[in-house]
Order: structure tokens, then sequence, then C-alpha cells
């Protein structure tokens, strides 16, 4: 593993980026600011490396983001609906920082954070965190690891473990934005998606806190239970759409978390590059880039709207406050883990 200076972050701290590579020549890049996967870059079908995710060059440029690139989520990824919630029967306030509603845990999120490195092997590497109580406003002391492997099947799996001293939010994600055709090619629209489930949480308004309900995507733009451009119907009039801009929902992919299967594909049929990617959480945000506004990324590329979309594994959106949402909280002195997995390969 090699480490490289990633800049100084806004409170003077040095941060360092972490460049491991498989036997592919497949290389992966994190730092260990905000626990963020940085580069992925993986073969197309000429066996020219293409770098896969959005992102910045350095860790100040991270900190003025609006997007969250490559960044560890947590506590709690997605929104939390008026900032409030109860836990262990006490109520919660927490940041609001979008509109009334908590969204990735507010200003102090994990994607802010400079996390320590407890380990790594030749393919992995573990950071730590250890997230007080007074951090983001959620009850309990987390100490929270997860852990970035770059498999010689040119998979990154990511885990996350954690435990706390009182009942508390356990609901991290990783907020890549991929782009297949690679990061600096400008619009995935076409690229094709497929993401496996039968349903998605509707949400109430602009707001995209969910009603409630577990809709069919049968009949619907939702539906991409099979492959389709991801533009395909993404300006289709159709209410939840007009809501968030576009594609910006929860996908269920089951009723509760624990089994490991394959979520979601990809494709690029530009540069062939297929992407699967598997979780063992229950459900999946996918966000079609619909706000990223015109930046500047990583080598000066210039990013816009829509070049990259994310498939966030995780609990159903404001699960801590809906009673027929599967739940995130865990106890006092319990180890919550969880796994994810993205693969690349060329077809």
């Amino acid at each position: 593993m090699e480490t490289l200076s990633f800049g100084k972050n806004s409170q003077g701290k040095e941060t360092s980026l972490y460049i491991l590579e498989n036997k592919n020549h497949a290389v992966m890049k994190v730092s260990d600011h905000g626990a963020t996967l940085v580069s992925l870059l993986v073969p197309d079908r000429d066996g020219k490396m293409q770098d896969v995710v959005l992102g910045y060059d350095k860790a100040s440029d991270y900190e003025g983001h609006t997007c969250y690139f490559g960044a560890t989520i947590g506590r709690n990824g997605n929104r939390i609906g008026k900032a409030q919630m109860v836990i262990d029967g006490k109520p919660c306030s927490i940041a609001a920082n979008e509109n009334e509603n908590n969204l990735h845990s507010g200003p102090n999120g994990f994607d802010r954070a400079l996390w320590e490195v407890k380990g790594h092997t030749e393919n992995s590497i573990t950071f730590s965190h250890l997230s007080r109580e007074e951090e983001q406003g959620f009850p309990g002391n987390l100490q929270v690891e997860v852990t970035y492997t770059l498999t010689d099947e040119n998979a990154v799996e990511i885990t996350y473990q954690g435990k706390s001293d009182k009942a508390t939010i356990m609901n991290c994600t990783n907020h890549s934005y991929f782009n297949l055709g690679g990061h600096a090619s400008g619009s995935v629209e076409q690229q094709e998606l497929q993401i496996l489930a039968e349903s998605y949480n509707p949400v109430r308004d602009a707001k995209s806190i969910p009603t409630g309900e577990i809709a069919p995507v049968a009949g619907t733009p939702m539906d991409f239970r099979e492959p389709k451009p991801i533009g395909q119907d993404i300006g289709a009039d159709f209410e939840q759409l007009k809501f968030t801009g576009g594609y910006d929902h929860n996908y269920v992919l089951s009723s509760h978390a624990g089994e490991f299967k394959v979520m979601a594909n990809a494709y690029c049929k530009e540069t062939g590059i297929a992407m699967e990617a598997s979780t063992d959480c229950c459900g999946v945000q996918f966000y079609a880039g619909n706000f990223i506004g015109d930046q500047e990324g990583k080598g000066g590329a210039a990013y816009c709207d829509r070049c990259g979309f994310c498939l966030e594994s995780q609990f159903y959106p404001d699960a801590v406050n809906q009673k027929g949402f599967p739940s995130p909280i865990i106890q006092a002195g319990e180890t919550f883990t969880s796994k994810t997995s993205y693969r690349f390969y060329v077809k």
C-alpha cells in the first residue's frame, strides 16, 4: 500500500490518501478524510484503465462540497423527518440541515471526520472513528469501523461495524457517484441500470420524506427490474420524479437486513464496463445525480448534473420514525455489521 499526502483539512490537520492495487492492476484510492473512496481505476474493454468514481484532488475540496462524493455516511444515511426521533423511549433532536429535516446526519457527519487507520493488508484498509454523543446529537458513544477491500475479482467490498454504549442508530452507507464511462465522460443517462426490487418508497413532497408506503414499481417509470437507460424515463410526467428532480428514491430490497444478494447491475456500452452491486442491506437509494451542479473534479474534470449515479445501500429513509419500516436502531453493547460490494467487469 502506498501512502500520499491529501492536504490539510480546515482544522489544519494533515490527511492522507491510501493507494491499493490488485493483481489485475486495478487501483483503489481511499482517504482518511471522511473514510472516502476517492478513485477507482478498472480496465475497459480495450484494457485502458478508467476511473469510475467522481471525486476531488484534495481533502479541502471535499469540505466545500454539497454532494458527498465517495464519502462514508453516518451515523444515519439519508433523511430523518423534522430532524427528530425517539430512541429507547427518549426524544432526540439533531441538526436540521435540509429544509426542516436531517440529511446524512447533519454538518458533523462521518464524511467530515478525520478517521484513524486501524490496520491494513495488501488489499484492504480499515478506518476507525469514535462518534461521541455530542458530535451529532445521537445518543451513545459509537465506535465505528469501515473496511475497504479491493479483491482480485475487481470488486470493492465495503464493510461496516459499530458498537455503542447506548441504544442508537447505526445506518452507514457509501455515497460514491459512479460513471462507467469514466468520471470525466459526462452524462450517465445512456448507461443501463437494473435494480432488483419489486417496490420502492414514495415520498410525500419535494422534501423527500417517505409516506410510509411500500409501492410497486410495476407500471411506473420507477421500474428498473429489466435493464434500461437511466435517462429513459427520468423526465416522465410522474409526480414522484417531479418531486425530486429525477430519481432519488429508496428501492425496497427486502423486509429486513441480513441477506447478502445482488441489488443492481449497470453497464456502459462505450467502455464495456459493467458493475454488479450486492448488499445485505434492506434498501438501496438510487440517486441519479440530479443536483451535482457545475463544478471541477479530479484533474480539472468538469462535473455536471447527472454525470454520476449513486446506489446507496441502507435502511429505508426516515426508518427510525416509520413503524412499518425495518429499524436502524442498535441496542447498547450490540455489535452491528453490514457489507456492500461493487464488482466491475467487461462484457
